[in-house]
């Protein structure tokens, strides 16, 4: 197993004399991160893994928590991230990664097979009543039907919805 370690860079020369074990794994760390797949491997790196601990410090609000002694601090952290790695799985098995999503996925899937159901449904007698698919059109669009579903739970706006 090759290691990939980046370097901070340094101002001056470093002394190696006597220290010849430790010059020549420095020295091939240096040139491995410096090929192609050292780059690859570090633009994977801020890809994935700075970018979801920026977004948990920056968006999460986790730059700035205050809370007394460290031990309660890194407790903290790991709720926020295992709540994010969590909300990854969500996604990626679901398609929805927050609790709400969820609810509104399953509430205009719910209002799709409610309006799938009355389509083929005709009331006895009217054989005209039934629902014709130029008149469904705008509600097969689930941002519609979140709309609706929006609407229908806040009575009382100025604006009817």
């Amino acid at each position: 197993m090759r290691t990939y370690i980046s370097e901070k860079k340094q101002n001056g020369r470093r002394h190696w004399e006597g220290k010849a074990d430790q010059r020549r794994p420095t020295y091939a760390n240096r040139r491995r991160v410096q090929g192609e797949y050292g780059k690859g491997l570090l633009r994977k790196r801020g890809e994935l893994i700075e970018r979801s601990f920026a977004h948990c410090y920056e968006t999460g609000g986790m730059r700035r928590v205050h809370l007394r002694g460290r031990e309660n601090i890194l407790k903290r952290v790991l709720i926020h991230v295992g709540a994010f790695n969590l909300g990854l799985l969500l996604r990626s098995l679901v398609g929805a990664g927050t609790p709400r999503e969820l609810r509104n996925r399953l509430s205009s899937l719910l209002s799709a097979l409610v309006l799938r159901f009355h389509r083929f449904r005709a009331p006895a007698g009217r054989a005209e009543a039934t629902f014709s698919p130029s008149r469904l059109r705008h509600t097969q669009n689930p941002g519609y039907l979140r709309y609706l579903h929006r609407c229908s739970k806040t009575p009382g706006s100025a604006t009817g919805c």
